[in-house]
């Protein structure tokens, strides 16, 4: 839900938290703080270099405080907010009036009207240059956009069509606001497919492999509007041995929730999310170092550590306060080289964050953004087996993995003679999982029999553990794998 944007009414005010909550049309009501509905604040990741306001806002700017919000806003006004911050547990979603709306190479700010560059952007001839670029920009009055890291080294002409394109999704969203009067939804953003295009087909990606030809054909018709050039980055891949097999995704995904991550000269670092932070903790372990005082192998580890821990932090989605237990280090220059190694590291992190120097304890405190939960709450949910203390895999997940090992035996069984019955396979499981597969995936599976000529029989074992199955060859009663 990031990023949609919503017309809501405000169904109520509480002055305690400071925050109202608006009806948009779903489930459950939004929550709006008083602070996300003035104007807001510069950011300091952007430079400032365009004020395109009108008069009127600067007057409404001067005006609106924290203490004029009820009065300006009571109960039954209708607002327009988009959400800066999915559903997590029995909490609704964040949201804020400062609408914007992403682009390719720029953001949409249609109520700021302040234009700026990203400060990612670190060659001073490069920004000089987008400056230049973003002065020129025919943008409305009263609008505002930022440029994007993904607009470094780009020419005139892709700001101009990406401008027009973010513009005409805006017309599209005032278009539904006049005709609208009850909350619902006006904007949604873009898919997973196009979201994949627009945000991460950078300069540096030499091939996107695609595994479905429906999805490689409407992700070549994506990029065609995008940026026609990448189009021959896009390859249909075709081997017989599924994609995450082919280049081991499946035993990077499950490192991903791994507790302990190895370093590469021996050391470790533990990772353990609890509901009010994330804690992280760096382990020397068996690494080896050839200073005697120890010194240099533990600036070692901790450097190792700052690239690797930067990695895991953008791969399993860790947001909110980050605190990050290096191994002492006596000497202020070594923990700067850390620090600076953290910051590297999290330069290209699309999400926001801010990282603070090390301590003489040496703690490193950090937050990055969260606009959803991490993926280990995605993926996993509460273990039935120990009243939630543990955590065990999603029937959603052991279905995707059931199917995948389908995949996989399949290819490598022998082909029937010519008339023979289908092969036969039973797959033993839990039953929450059987139950997963029929209500929500049995087309799934049916057109794994058709397309491989099987039969495929699941019966539920109350023995097995949620995450445990068995595929076995229906005529030997043999477990393939």
């Amino acid at each position: 839900m990031v990023g949609t944007i919503f017309r809501g009414k405000i169904q109520n005010l509480e002055p305690g938290l400071k925050a109202a909550f608006v009806d948009i049309g779903e489930a459950k009501n939004a929550f709006l703080h008083y602070w996300d509905i003035l104007p807001a604040a510069q950011d300091s990741s952007i430079e400032i270099v365009r004020d395109n306001e009108s008069e009127q806002m600067r007057r409404q700017k001067e005006k609106i405080t924290i203490k004029d919000i009820p009065s300006k806003y009571p109960i039954g006004t209708d607002i327009i907010v988009q959400i800066t911050k999915a559903s997590i547990g029995t909490k609704g979603p964040r949201t804020t009036t400062n609408i914007a709306i992403p682009g390719r190479f720029l953001v949409l700010m249609p109520f700021s009207g302040q234009c700026g560059i990203s400060r990612k952007i670190m060659d001073k001839g490069e920004r000089t240059r987008l400056k230049k670029i973003l002065r020129e920009l025919t943008i409305p009055e009263g609008m505002g956009v930022i440029m994007r890291t993904a607009g470094e080294g780009k020419k005139s002409r892709y700001f101009v069509r990406d401008l027009h394109i973010l513009l005409r999704i805006w017309e599209a969203i005032q278009k539904k606001i006049e005709e609208s009067k009850e909350p619902c939804m006006l904007y949604q953003e873009p898919d997973l497919i196009e979201r994949t295009v627009r945000d991460f087909l950078t300069e540096d990606i030499d091939r996107v492999l695609v595994d479905d030809e429906a999805t490689y054909s409407t992700m070549l018709e994506v990029v065609s509007a995008i940026s026609p050039r990448s189009k021959s980055k896009f390859v249909h891949f075709k081997e017989n041995i599924p994609i995450f097999e082919r280049f081991n995704i499946e035993k990077q995904i499950a490192q991903t929730f791994m507790t302990r991550v190895a370093l590469p000269s021996g050391g470790e670092i533990v990772i353990e999310e609890t509901e009010a932070l994330v804690a992280i903790d760096v382990n020397t372990g068996s690494h080896k170092g050839t200073n005697r005082d120890g010194t240099g192998f533990i600036v070692q580890a901790n450097l190792e550590a700052a690239s690797e821990i930067s990695r895991q932090i953008q791969l399993r989605n860790i947001g909110g306060l980050i605190i990050i237990d290096f191994i002492d280090m006596k000497q202020r220059k070594d923990r700067n080289a850390v620090y600076m190694r953290m910051k590297h590291e999290m330069r290209h992190d699309k999400a926001k964050t801010h990282v603070l120097p090390i301590s003489q304890l040496g703690i490193l405190q950090m937050s990055r953004q969260r606009h959803k939960e991490s993926n280990s709450s995605g993926i996993y949910t509460n273990c039935p087996y120990c009243n939630g203390k543990g955590i065990v895999k999603s029937e959603r997940t052991m279905s995707v993995e059931i199917q995948r090992r389908l995949h996989s035996v399949i290819r490598n069984l022998r082909p029937s003679a010519a008339g023979a019955q289908p092969r036969h396979l039973i797959v033993l499981l839990h039953s929450a999982v059987l139950q997963r597969l029929r209500d929500e995936d049995e087309n799934i599976l049916s057109e794994i029999e058709q397309k491989h000529g099987i039969k495929l029989t699941f019966r539920a074992d109350p023995a097995y553990h949620i995450e445990n199955f068995c595929i076995l060859d229906g005529a030997t009663g043999e477990e393939l794998r």
